[in-house]
Formats: structure tokens, C-alpha cells, sequence
């Protein structure tokens, strides 16, 4: 790799984690604008025409608030949880294909930071790592409410990645690779010899199950147990205050930024859409309008993440935990086996 792919990667880089960020701070406006409409008010109209400048308003007050550390707390700890949360919700971005490469010059820019063969595991990685954020923080403050949230945390991210690796074995099945660029490929467009590409299709059951995981994974209403503020406050993040508070907030919804990403490249064709290279139109024109498509779809699932938090209410956590262990896991099995008879019997 010379200079130049490193300096490439290095803006690359940079610009998907600043538009995580501008997109985890927006959705902040969006929850609320959209709370609003289900309750039948106004939301945020005072900084700004539309009160489009409330998310840099809060920022603000974020940056500006005191930093505030409990006595009795491990101060290290009460420090990395945070710190770990919105790391690792940061990094699942970087095996994500955003679209098709750019020729610019002499130059082929893939829009990905990472095409590694095993991106799967990467951000199933990711995923697991991201929940000790989430337990030291609760560890640390030294608070029964806390600590609460966290155990939560823990035995609710564990009982459904179970559910979420699961489904992806009966995707891997179909595509054969674990490759998040090869995976998208394979969805080209949208009709090939008398068949949807898109996996969705192929595997609805498999995306049933993925996305519940992913509501559980991200802690989203209605599995946002860990921090039921009904029953513990705060949940894990009850001592927390200024901008720590405001990394696991962060983290939250670039964890639903991630998994919307994922979802879209998994089983929606990712940066495809249909008819996508019968327009006429130059191959840069349609990476453009590729990553165009991509950003749609996700955002299409982050609004459902909104609509099924104003809509849907928690669940008590003995119905949590049933639900992964005596519904989730036993479909995702019985998909695997669908999966392999079709794959035998019928493609």
C-alpha cells in the first residue's frame, strides 16, 4: 500500500466518522420531532428555524456541564466505560461497503475502509466488545441501580447474539461467503433469472430474527431493560453526567446508525438498487447514487427504530429473557434446517 491509499484510507476515514457523529446527533432531533408527532405536540422548535439547531444546543450543554465523579467510584473505570462504549460503536463502521469504488484520475477509491473476508466476525466482534462499556461503566459508579443495569446489559447482549449468530449461519449458507463487499455484490440490482437478489427474499425469517436481535443489541425499546428508568433511574449510566453521559447516548445511536448500515448490506441489497446499470449514467454517477440508496435504506431503519420505540412498550425482563432463549434461538434453528433443504432440495 503507498502513500497515497494510505492518505485515501485516512480521509475516508475520517469522513465516515464525522458523518456518524453529525448522524448520531441528528437522530437526537429526529426521536424527538418524532415522539412529538405519535404524542400529538410540537417537539423542538426554539434553536432554529424548526428547531434544527436543539442537537448543537445539547452538545453544548454536554461539553459545558460539570464533570461530576462519585466518591466511592473507581475513578479509571468510571472513566473507560464511557470511553470504551463509543469506541467500539465507532470502529463497526469500518468494514461497512458504502458503494461501489470512485475513479478519480489515476486513482481507484474504494468506498470502504476495510474489504476484509471475514467482516461478519469482524462486527460480531465489535458487537460483543461493545457491551463491557456498558458493564464497567455500571461496575464503576458503585450505585445498586447501576450495577443492575449493567448485569442486564450483559445477560440481555449475551441471550441474543446467540439469536443474531444464529440467523447469520443460515445467511452464510445461502451466500457463502462472509465478505460484507461480496455479500452486497451478490444483490445486485434487484431481479436476476426469475429471482429477487436481494437476501431479504430468501431469508425473511433470518431478517425477522436479526432485526429483534438488533433492537436487543442496541438496547432500543421495547428490550431497553438496562436502563428502565421506571424500575433503576438511570440504569448503568445513573451516575454519569457532562460528556460522558453523553458518550453512551452517542454510542446508542451510533449503534443503531451501525445496525441499520448492517442490515441494508446484509439482506437489502446494500448500495444496489434496481436497475441501477441500465440508466445510461457513468460509473462514478452510479457509486454516487449507490451510497445514495444506502444512506435511504438506512435511515429508513432508523425511523423504524423510532416508530417501534413511541409505539411498543418494554417488556417485564422474565419476557425478555423467554423470548430469546424459548422463541428466538429454537426459530433461528428451525431456519437453519429450512435453509439447508432449500438449498438441497430446491435451488
Amino acid at each position: 500500500m503507498g502513500l497515497a491509499d494510505i492518505i485515501i484510507k485516512l480521509i475516508l476515514v475520517v469522513i465516515i466518522f464525522a458523518i456518524s457523529l453529525v448522524i448520531a446527533m441528528y437522530s437526537t432531533y429526529a426521536e424527538r420531532k418524532i415522539a412529538a408527532f405519535f404524542q400529538q405536540r410540537i417537539g423542538p422548535n426554539r434553536a432554529g428555524p424548526w428547531g434544527i439547531l436543539q442537537p448543537l444546543a445539547d452538545g453544548g450543554k454536554m461539553f459545558l456541564k460539570e464533570e461530576i465523579i462519585p466518591a466511592n467510584a473507581s475513578k479509571f473505570l468510571f472513566i473507560a466505560g464511557p470511553s470504551l462504549a463509543i469506541l467500539t460503536a465507532c470502529i463497526g463502521t469500518a468494514v461497512i461497503p458504502w458503494g461501489q469504488s470512485l475513479t478519480i484520475g489515476k486513482y481507484v477509491i474504494p468506498l470502504q475502509v476495510a474489504d476484509i473476508n471475514v467482516g461478519i466476525l469482524y462486527i460480531f466482534g465489535v458487537v460483543s466488545l461493545g457491551v463491557y462499556g456498558v458493564m464497567i461503566g455500571g461496575w464503576a459508579s458503585n450505585n445498586k441501580y447501576s450495577l443492575l443495569g449493567a448485569i442486564r446489559a450483559a445477560s440481555q447482549n449475551i441471550s441474543y447474539e446467540i439469536s443474531m449468530g444464529l440467523s447469520i449461519i443460515a445467511l452464510l449458507m445461502v451466500t457463502g461467503t462472509l465478505s460484507l463487499k461480496e455479500i452486497a455484490e451478490q444483490q445486485h440490482g434487484f431481479w436476476s433469472h426469475g429471482w429477487f437478489t436481494w437476501n431479504v427474499f430468501r431469508q425473511p425469517l433470518g431478517f425477522l430474527l436479526f432485526i429483534v436481535c438488533a433492537f436487543a443489541e442496541t438496547n432500543r425499546t421495547p428490550f431497553d431493560l438496562p436502563e428502565c428508568e421506571t424500575e433503576l433511574v438511570g440504569g448503568y449510566h445513573t451516575e454519569y453526567s457532562s460528556m460522558k453521559l453523553g458518550f453512551y447516548l452517542f454510542a446508542e445511536y451510533i449503534n443503531m446508525f451501525v445496525s441499520g448500515a448492517v442490515m441494508a448490506t446484509l439482506y437489502f441489497g446494500g448500495y444496489n438498487f434496481p436497475f441501477m446499470h441500465h440508466l445510461g449514467l457513468s460509473d462514478n454517477l452510479v457509486a454516487i447514487l449507490g451510497v445514495i440508496a444506502l444512506f435511504a435504506k438506512i435511515f429508513a431503519f432508523i425511523f423504524f427504530f423510532m416508530w417501534v420505540r413511541w409505539t411498543i412498550p418494554r417488556f417485564r425482563y422474565d419476557q425478555l429473557m423467554d423470548l430469546g432463549w424459548k422463541v428466538l434461538i429454537p426459530l433461528a434453528i428451525a431456519n437453519i434446517i429450512i435453509t439447508g433443504l432449500w438449498i438441497t432440495f430446491v435451488k
